[in-house]
C-alpha cells in the first residue's frame, strides 16, 4: 500500500512586525500593512484546513522580535487551536527574530503543537492512526546568534520510516542578503538521503533543488520595498514515489515596483491618467508601489515636472486609495534624460534597432520559452512586443549611464 503525507511549508511569519518604514503613509494604508502578517496567517491556517493537509511547518522566526508580543503569541495559539479541531499537527522551530531565551513570557500552545526546544538536532514523529509516517528533524535557536553549520548534524537514525524531513533555519552558501546564521552549503543537504528540506530565514522564495526538494518559501507578507511580488508559503504531496510543491499565495499586500517611460506626454493630464490606468491593470491586490518614472529635459522644463511629481502622486493616491483593494504609490524615481547625449547616441542606437528587427526571434529565444523551468516564469508574447521592450530597455539604460 503507498504510504503519502501532505503539508504545508512556511517561514519567516514576522507576525506583529512595526512597519517602522511605513509611519508616514496614511492611517488606512498603515493599518492595513500593521494588521497584514496576521492576516496572512489566518489564510495559512485557513487553507492548510482546506487542503486537509497532516502537518504544517514553520520553521523559525515565528515573531518579528525576541520580546514576543501577547497579541502575535495569542493570535498564532488561535490558529493552532482551529488545527487541532481538524487533526492537523504543527512543527515549530524558532529563528534568530524568535529564539528561545529572548521570549520571556511564552505562552502555552496546545498538544498538536511540537516544538523544538534546544539547538541539538533532534527527531520529532509525526504518528497517523497509531502509525509512524514521519519523523521530523530541527533544531531551534537558544541565541540569536547561531553562526555553527548546523546542517553537518543531520542524520537519519530510523531508515524504517517512511519519510524523513528535516526544518532549518539558515543561510545557504553566497547569499548576501541576510545575516549568515546557521551557514551551509548544498552538499551538506545532500549527505543524507532526506525526502524534503524545509528552510527558512531567507526571504525570497526558492526551490534550490527539486530532487529531493530543497526549498526556501520567503516569508509570507513583504514588509518593505525588497520584498516584493506574491508572498507565501508551500503545499507539499509526498508519497513514496513522488513529490509536488504547489506555491500558495497568502500576502494581503502586495509590493510591486513599476517603470514608465513619460516622455511621449505633453500634459500633466495626460501623464495622471497614463499612470493610473497602468497601476489599475493590476486591481486583485492591495499594492504598495515604487514608481521609477524616465521623463526628458524638455518635458521638465514645459510641464515642471520634476518639481511638481510630488504633488502629482499625491493627487493620483487620492484616486486610487478610493478603490476597494487600494494601491498606494510609497516612492518614487525621476529619471531626466540628457537629450543632447541621446542625439550623439542615436547613430549607434539605430543601428542597434537594425540589428535587433533583422535577427531571427525565434532562434534566439526558443531555448527560453522550452526550458522546464523558465517557462513557468514566462508568458507569451508577441515577437513585436518583445522587440519593442528590448529597444526600450536599452535605450532607458543607455540613458541612464
Amino acid at each position: 500500500m503507498t504510504k503519502s503525507i501532505t503539508f504545508l511549508h512556511a517561514a519567516d511569519l514576522h507576525l506583529d512586525s512595526p512597519f517602522k518604514g511605513f509611519s508616514d503613509v496614511p492611517e488606512q494604508v498603515f493599518h492595513t500593512m500593521r494588521e497584514s502578517t496576521f492576516r496572512a496567517f489566518d489564510q495559512l491556517i485557513q487553507t492548510a484546513i482546506e487542503k486537509e493537509v497532516d502537518f504544517v511547518l514553520l520553521v523559525g522566526d515565528l515573531f518579528d522580535e525576541e520580546k514576543q508580543s501577547l497579541k502575535a503569541q495569542l493570535h498564532l495559539r488561535e490558529g493552532f487551536i482551529q488545527l487541532k479541531e481538524h487533526n492537523i499537527d504543527v512543527f515549530i522551530s524558532y529563528g534568530n527574530h524568535d529564539y528561545i531565551e529572548g521570549n520571556t513570557y511564552p505562552i502555552e500552545y496546545p498538544d498538536n503543537v511540537h516544538i523544538f526546544t534546544d539547538e541539538t538536532v533532534t527527531a520529532i514523529p509525526y504518528v497517523k492512526e497509531t502509525q509512524t509516517l514521519a519523523h521530523i528533524h530541527g533544531f531551534s535557536y537558544v541565541t540569536r546568534d547561531v553562526r555553527g553549520n548546523k546542517a553537518q548534524h543531520y542524520t537519519i537514525k530510523d531508515d524504517t520510516v517512511p519519510f524523513n524531513i528535516a526544518m532549518l533555519h539558515g543561510t545557504l552558501h553566497g547569499n548576501h542578503e541576510h545575516d549568515p546564521y546557521a551557514p551551509f552549503r548544498l552538499e551538506d543537504l545532500q549527505r543524507e538521503p532526506f525526502d524534503y528540506w524545509a528552510l527558512g530565514h531567507i526571504h525570497k522564495r526558492s526551490v534550490v533543488q527539486k530532487k529531493p526538494p530543497i526549498v526556501y518559501p520567503g516569508n509570507i507578507q513583504g514588509r518593505h520595498r525588497k520584498e516584493r511580488g506574491r508572498k507565501g508559503c508551500y503545499y507539499v504531496d509526498m508519497n513514496q514515489f513522488e513529490t509536488t510543491l504547489e506555491f500558495i499565495p497568502l500576502q494581503q499586500v502586495k509590493i510591486v515596483a513599476k517603470q514608465f517611460d513619460l516622455t511621449a506626454y505633453t500634459s500633466v493630464t495626460q501623464i495622471k491618467k497614463a499612470i493610473i490606468n497602468e497601476i489599475n491593470k493590476h486591481t486583485a491586490d492591495s499594492r504598495l508601489i515604487h514608481l521609477t518614472c524616465i521623463s526628458n529635459e524638455s518635458q521638465n522644463e514645459t510641464l515642471g515636472f520634476q518639481s511638481r511629481f510630488t504633488e502629482l502622486v499625491d493627487i493620483i493616491n487620492e484616486t486610487l486609495l478610493k478603490q476597494q483593494n487600494w494601491q498606494y504609490i510609497h516612492g518614487y524615481d525621476v529619471t531626466i534624460i540628457d537629450q543632447k547625449k541621446l542625439l550623439v547616441d542615436s547613430l549607434f542606437m539605430k543601428e542597434i534597432k537594425e540589428a535587433i528587427t533583422t535577427i531571427s526571434l525565434e532562434d534566439t529565444i526558443d531555448d527560453l520559452y522550452n526550458h522546464r523551468e523558465a517557462t513557468k516564469q514566462l508568458r507569451a508574447l508577441e515577437k513585436d512586443t518583445i522587440i519593442e521592450r528590448a529597444i526600450q530597455y536599452l535605450t532607458e539604460e543607455m540613458s541612464k549611464k
